[in-house]
């Protein structure tokens, strides 16, 4: 019989429904390979910062785990600065051999250790800015729910950790496992992006007021042509500078967000009308409907009839 020990870190305000979830579906996943007649158990243990803290030179937890789980947390002070306990923890189980997972806010966990500065990983799209701005070395990719790299995996919505404990269930025992937990949960087991989900929220937070009366006149003005000296003009600012301070405060350069704003706008209308999308691009500002099908794939991940019929129920048409 080949065990696993995998350590959940029940760090302060973490989702505990994640955090008990692991736990459940990991056994779950036992009697999946009882009946399987597959040699393999996973053991959960849920470990507090204390009572990491308590053990940190006890033998019986300084080199057991296989898998250590970060779950996500719904409160920023509890993910927002560092964490000397856990991230001497996590240093001390990769160094072991650990495979380091993290779900949502648990990636500034991981961020922290510095273990993951030239991997790419994901987190929750809404948590992007925060990360990237605490962590500028820290390569991100928010389009993925889920990122295996191996010895670190990462996970990004808020529900990933059930994607992530999939994930983590396919490495441990094999594909027929998972299968037969996706039939037992009544849950997609296929591949997803992020994407699908994500929304564009542009920061006005910055504090450069140039920038953020430009902001304004996009957020009402999407559907028409927006030339950058014109734009450049309304901030009372030489092109050049306009674009390095636009771009700065927002992390786009102006025909990017202006993209990102006209195709959220598209999102939004396909999933509270029946319109069809040749309106709808007319609507948002594209003169040539193909140029806005090819941009909102490439931002969603998926074509718009794709995405309506994804997001919108049939009772709606």
């Amino acid at each position: 019989m080949t065990q696993y020990h995998i350590a959940v870190v029940a760090y302060q305000d973490c989702l505990l429904s994640a955090a008990y979830g692991f736990a459940e579906i990991f056994e779950l996943a036992n009697e999946a390979c009882q009946a399987a007649s597959l040699p393999t158990h996973l053991t959960t243990h849920q470990l507090s910062e204390k009572e990491i803290q308590a053990a940190s030179w006890d033998k019986q937890y300084k080199d057991a785990f296989h898998a250590i789980l970060l779950p996500p947390s719904l409160n920023q002070a509890s993910y927002s600065q560092t964490n000397p306990i856990i991230k001497d923890f996590l240093i001390h189980q990769h160094r072991h051999g650990a495979i380091l997972c993290s779900a949502c806010a648990g990636a500034f966990f991981l961020a922290d250790t510095g273990i993951t500065d030239k991997r790419v990983m994901t987190t929750h799209w809404a948590l992007e800015s925060a990360l990237r701005e605490r962590f500028p070395k820290q390569p991100v990719d928010t389009s993925k729910i889920l990122i295996n790299q191996g010895d670190v995996i990462t996970a990004g919505g808020m529900m990933s950790w059930v994607d992530l404990a999939l994930e983590l269930v396919q490495a441990l025992t094999n594909t027929h496992i998972v299968r037969q937990l996706g039939k037992t949960l009544v849950i997609d087991t296929g591949k997803r992006e992020q994407r699908y989900y994500q929304q564009f929220q542009p920061s006005f937070d910055h504090g450069d007021g140039a920038i953020l009366k430009v902001q304004h006149h996009l957020q009402g003005d999407y559907a028409h042509v927006q030339r950058t000296d014109t734009m450049a003009q309304l901030a009372k600012l030489t092109p050049r500078t306009f674009l390095r301070r636009f771009a700065k405060s927002t992390g786009l350069n102006p025909n990017e967000y202006l993209q990102r704003l006209r195709i959220q706008v598209a999102c939004d209308t396909l999933e509270q009308t029946t319109l069809p999308f040749e309106t709808i691009a007319l609507q948002v500002g594209y003169d040539d409907v193909g140029s806005c099908r090819k941009a909102f794939r490439k931002i969603t991940g998926l074509t718009p009839s794709a995405f309506r019929q994804r997001f919108v129920s049939p009772l709606t048409h």
